[in-house]
């Protein structure tokens, strides 16, 4: 607290990066190009699924799945700790010295990392598609790591310092990128997964080179320190928690892809049967992972700002603002995934042309767990700001643990079935346990986010019983205060209205600009 304390004078001194969006009009930027971004997401894994067999979709998935987990471990966790330390640098004159020191170290780790995958690509090819005959894809994935490790770079940083509009174009030029790229290789050169890669390796690099001109203006604008800052000082404070955020990455990603990694070489099955496997479980995915994306991204945008409120000494308002946020997001992730439920015939009938009866079958519990995990990436912020990321990593451990344990046991008797049940209670216990910690960490995670977390679990019996718990929690929440509190409804009505103005502002803003086009000259 001292240390807080004597550099406050610092803290009011800094200048202000440009363009750095508040955490409410953050939220109104992402879901307006979140939605277009995820709609053709949408549409292009759709594509996939009626365009790819069972096993080719499958040969897709454990590659993501595999730069999903390289990716972030390859830059040892810096990236991930942006959101945390670039406000805590900046605020102090050296931001110069923080982007200079971590692109030096990231990029050498990156050129190495790529360089290990491209030479033991054969290698690779056994531990991803269980058959070194993929070793041809295995170098398309080399060059997909080191553009998706810049991608995430320049993403980490502009969430970091609060341009979100960036981030938002950033992303949406990527996932339309791709779409366009990766279908059109299967339209002319149709070589499968391998079509698919190539497409995301250009789409993620051509992204990053948009981003040049956005981050030579981001490091213009910022003056350099007058004194430097001593290496051995600046990685004392950082390079602890980028540490424990490469553990909790790895722990992650593991955590997240070990159920498909189980059935590839542990399941009992050939690699093409195998592959079969995830591609059905894959097409269960798809709409779950497009919560989690928006959870993650949502996370994402609201550290820096928890990260501002807990330097200056406002932890009630991160508690606060936390608590909400995880309410609002479990009751539409359960609504959503409803609405999933009660539309899949037609999805997997019509959309997959009813290819994939597999992933019809473990829907409603990978839409649960989904739901659980995107809460888990919100609820975790707490550790984070309070910089106990030890604690963050450890109920994925113990969830990945858990997830281990019990496919060896259901895997071989239930086959998919058995890996989605494993998951689903893995990521119940993950999201407990940090809660569990935050408790313990000095927050108060009330009772009402505790009754609408455990509440997604009604999706695994169905859409019904999803439906009846559904209603139950939303009366509940509107005649009493046990869900939701009465500061908590003031805020809520408040946050409406002012976003029904500046939609309203925007509708006013479009109408003069329409009137200024068609009036004569």
């Amino acid at each position: 607290m001292s240390t807080l304390v004597a550099e406050q004078p610092a803290l009011e001194a800094a200048p202000q990066l440009p363009r750095a969006e508040t955490l409410a009009a953050s939220v109104i930027i992402m879901l307006m190009m979140t939605v277009a971004q995820r709609l053709i997401g949408f549409g292009r894994g759709v594509m996939f699924c009626r365009w790819l067999s069972a096993e080719e979709l499958g040969q897709w998935d454990v590659a993501m799945a595999f730069l999903n987990l390289a990716a972030p471990l390859a830059v040892l966790g810096l990236p991930s700790s942006f959101g945390r330390y670039v406000e805590y640098f900046r605020a102090r004159g050296q931001f110069h010295t923080f982007l200079r020191r971590t692109t030096l170290v990231a990029a050498l780790a990156a050129v190495l990392a790529t360089a290990l995958v491209f030479v033991a690509r054969t290698w690779f090819a056994r531990l991803i598609f269980g058959t070194g005959e993929r070793a041809d894809v295995v170098v398309w994935l080399a060059v997909c790591l080191a553009a998706i490790i810049l991608h995430n770079f320049l993403t980490a940083l502009f969430i970091a310092v609060r341009t979100y509009r960036i981030v938002t174009l950033l992303q949406f030029l990527q996932s339309l990128g791709f779409a366009v790229f990766s279908l059109a290789l299967l339209v002319v050169f149709p070589l499968g997964a391998r079509s698919v890669v190539i497409g995301f390796a250009v789409a993620t690099g051509l992204s990053c080179l948009a981003a040049i001109g956005w981050l030579v203006r981001l490091t213009t604008a910022e003056a350099d320190a007058a004194a430097p800052l001593a290496p051995r000082s600046f990685w004392a404070k950082l390079a602890p928690f980028a540490a424990w955020m490469w553990v909790t990455n790895l722990v992650g990603s593991l955590f997240e892809l070990i159920d498909r990694y189980m059935i590839v070489h542990h399941g009992g099955m050939t690699a093409g049967e195998a592959m079969s496997q995830v591609g059905n479980y894959h097409t269960s995915r798809i709409v779950p992972l497009l919560f989690v994306a928006v959870a993650g991204l949502l996370a994402s945008l609201m550290t820096p700002h928890l990260a501002q409120d807990w330097e200056v000494g406002r932890r009630r308002s991160v508690v606060r603002r936390l608590n909400l946020t995880l309410k609002i997001l479990s009751l539409s992730l359960l609504a959503a995934s409803i609405f999933v439920l009660f539309s899949a015939p037609l999805l997997f009938g019509v959309a997959f042309q009813n290819k994939f009866q597999g992933g019809l079958a473990v829907l409603p519990c990978t839409l649960a767990y989904g739901a659980w995990f995107g809460t888990f990436a919100v609820a975790v912020n707490y550790l984070w700001c309070a910089e106990r990321a030890s604690l963050a990593s450890l109920p994925l451990v113990f969830g990945l643990l858990l997830n281990i344990g019990l496919n060896l046991v259901l895997l071989p008797r239930y086959g998919l079935s058995g890996a989605v049940w494993a998951t689903t209670i893995a990521n119940l216990a993950a999201l407990i346990l940090v809660y569990r910690f935050s408790s313990a960490s000095g927050m108060r995670v009330d009772r009402g986010t505790w009754l609408i977390s455990l509440a997604i679990g009604a999706l695994c019996f169905g859409p019904w019983v999803a439906l009846a718990v559904f209603a139950i929690i939303v009366r509940r929440a509107l005649v009493g205060h046990r869900l939701f509190t009465r500061r908590e409804k003031l805020e809520l009505a408040a946050s409406l209205a002012q976003g029904i103005r500046k939609l309203g502002d925007i509708r006013r803003r479009l109408g003069a600009a329409v009137t200024v086009a068609q009036s004569p000259r």
